[in-house]
């Protein structure tokens, strides 16, 4: 990767909805010569995806909740049951797996129609694997990767 592909990288982060024109005018190639590099730059698999940023309302005004989740343990089995199920899981924005006093960290956003009791009692309690979820609640969001 080289000083024009970070560039585009750049760009694209701030606004994957660029035309390849409006992409090369920014960094200074032409059109063609810009849908080329992000061609390649996809085909290696810097670029991963592209997706639309909404806005809150088109979200449900969700309020995100941080949850530490411990499991019964740390066998291999429950771990991986634990991590399939929260792909079938809307609410859930971001999960990590940790170091330290619990296994994940999961980014739960409810939405404004919804309430984290119901969540945690259905939703997350449920999954497999759970022994204990410790919630944190936002009070206000200070700055986002988006």
């Amino acid at each position: 990767m080289n000083l024009t592909d970070s560039k585009i990288l750049a760009q694209l982060r701030r606004d994957s909805g660029l035309t390849s024109e409006q992409l090369g005018a920014k960094i200074g190639l032409s059109g063609s010569a810009a849908h080329r590099r992000v061609k390649a730059l996809e085909e290696a698999g810097a670029i991963l995806g592209y997706r639309a940023k909404l806005s809150l309302a088109a979200r449900g005004n969700p309020s995100t909740v941080f949850v530490n989740v411990t499991l019964t343990d740390q066998r291999q089995a429950t771990m991986m049951a634990f991590e399939s199920a929260l792909d079938e899981t809307d609410q859930v924005a971001e999960a990590y797996l940790m170091s330290g006093a619990s296994d994940y960290l999961l980014k739960v956003l409810v939405r404004e129609d919804d309430s984290y009791e119901r969540v945690h009692r259905e939703i997350l309690s449920a999954l497999p694997g759970v022994h204990r979820l410790v919630s944190q609640f936002t009070i206000r969001t200070l700055a986002t990767e988006d």
